[in-house]
């Protein structure tokens, strides 16, 4: 009783139930239009049939008279059809016709309009009929009365067939559209209790659990298949944020023991103003570091919580990394480096324009720190762009030691460092922000070793060129 109960509070048994009400009726209502129909066409054949009946009668009488009306109305009346035929005197007297028997004030009533009447005939041998038909009855000269007629047996047995059709129509209709309400609310109970099943145990904290989807791509396969991309960003977001803490955990604990140790030392063997000045100076430094840190988390995190949409449009790739480059040119200048560019001129993508040029400048800065080749001091950095379909990836290259295939995938997280950078200044973070810029543009970040060197890229969504987009503008202000 429950299950019926939460059955019918569903919205697939009130569609399914007014679908079934709207198709009976509409059902209903064509047949018995098509059964009114029918019977109106018949009884207009039925009309004909006994006015041409008439007609041929009336020229037998202007013919041969009342002789050659009745030889003609017993030939007739003998025939096995429907036809009804009566001929009677001015005193109501039968004549001739296969109706023995007939009321008095129907023959009266001979105005020579159509009346449905009941009957009954002889068939011969004795033996009767009765039934319905239509006559018209008219009188000729003399005071004789003529009645013809059309027995309705066949139009009524039609009636009764097609009414019969119309109770097992409907029958069938109900019958078919309740097994059919049955199987699809069942079914649509099935998939909302799976999705039920598993929400609850998602919301238990379960996030690696995903909706079932049943592979046919109808509503509940593309609403599932939704509902999982955002339990999967979900997952990834509350990974982040427990990688988060449990790094803070870790690495800050580190430069927080190591600030305090550097304030009880002072305060215990600081003798002159000038120790107590180092100590604080010291620890101002200590604490800028912990500022940075907490404001490249900032950043990480602002950047992972932002719409895909948000500060969106058209950006010149290639003016982007032009502005970057002519940065960063005389930095490698300086030390005795270089910074090559190879991108294709007029490059639009869809992004954020400040992100993107944030992304080139954590690699840029990474190339600096680690963009050394064995035995040289002077970094070499080259930056291009790599168009794949509707895909730009833009990548930076170093000529440095490159890192260990093992390393690649967990290289991009939060205060991962290696053991041979530990001697660079850094935190971790800087891959970790190119990587939540890349996601953000529906790409994904790529590290591979060139051989020599690391070459890091990230892709964006092109949409053409600066021309292309001021033309579109244009034309549609």
């Amino acid at each position: 009783m429950t299950w019926l109960t939460r059955l019918m509070r569903t919205t697939a048994f009130k569609l399914s139930f007014l679908y079934l009400v709207v198709f009976t009726a509409l059902s209903g209502f064509l047949l018995i239009y098509i059964s009114r129909t029918t019977n109106q066409i018949m009884a207009a054949q039925v009309v004909q049939t006994v006015d041409a009946e008439i007609t041929g009668l009336s020229e037998e009488y202007v013919r041969g008279g009342v002789r050659a009306l009745v030889e003609s109305m017993e030939r007739r009346a003998r025939r096995p059809d429907a036809s009804l035929y009566l001929l009677v005197d001015f005193a109501g007297n039968p004549l001739v016709g296969n109706i023995p028997q007939l009321p008095t004030i129907v023959l009266e009533e001979a105005d020579g309009d159509v009346q449905r009447m009941r009957y009954t005939r002889s068939t011969g041998e004795g033996s009767t009929e009765s039934g319905e038909a239509l006559v018209r009855i008219f009188e000729l000269r003399g005071g004789y009365r003529v009645l013809v007629g059309r027995d309705l047996g066949e139009q009524q047995r039609f009636a009764n067939v097609f009414s019969d059709a119309l109770q097992f129509w409907l029958i069938s209709v109900i019958l078919m559209a309740g097994a059919t309400w049955f199987f699809v609310s069942r079914r649509v109970m099935k998939r909302i209790d799976g999705i039920a099943a598993t929400s609850r145990t998602i919301m238990e904290g379960d996030l690696t659990r995903r909706l079932p989807v049943a592979g046919n791509g109808d509503e509940f396969d593309r609403l599932a298949g939704n509902l999982n991309d955002m339990l999967e960003r979900i997952e990834l977001l509350m990974q982040g944020m427990t990688e988060v803490t449990d790094n803070i955990a870790h690495d800050l604990k580190t430069p927080l023991n190591r600030l305090r140790t550097r304030v009880e030392t002072a305060l215990r063997e600081a003798k002159t103003d000038d120790d107590y000045r180092q100590a604080m100076e010291a620890t101002l430094d200590d604490s800028d570091g912990l500022i940075r840190i907490f404001d490249a988390l900032l950043r990480i995190a602002r950047v992972e919580a932002m719409s895909p949409e948000a500060g969106m449009g058209p950006v010149d790739l290639s003016a982007v990394v032009e502005e970057v480059a002519d940065l960063y040119q005389p930095v490698l200048e300086d030390l005795g480096g270089s910074l090559d560019v190879d991108v294709a001129q007029g490059q639009t993508v869809l992004g954020n324009r400040e992100l993107i040029a944030q992304g080139l400048v954590n690699l840029i800065e990474n190339g600096l720190k680690y963009g050394c080749a064995d035995g040289e001091e002077a970094p070499r950095i080259e930056i291009s762009t790599r168009l794949d379909k509707d895909r730009c990836a833009v990548s930076v290259r170093d000529h440095g030691a490159g890192i260990d295939n093992a390393d690649m995938d967990r290289v991009s997280g939060r205060f991962v460092r290696l053991d041979k950078s530990r001697s660079q200044p850094g935190y971790g973070l800087g891959l970790s922000l190119v990587n939540a810029i890349a996601r953000l543009h529906g790409g994904s970040l790529s590290l591979h070793n060139a051989a020599p060197g690391l070459n890091v890229s990230f892709d964006l969504k092109t949409i053409g060129t600066p021309e292309s987009i001021d033309i579109k503008e244009g034309s549609q202000a």
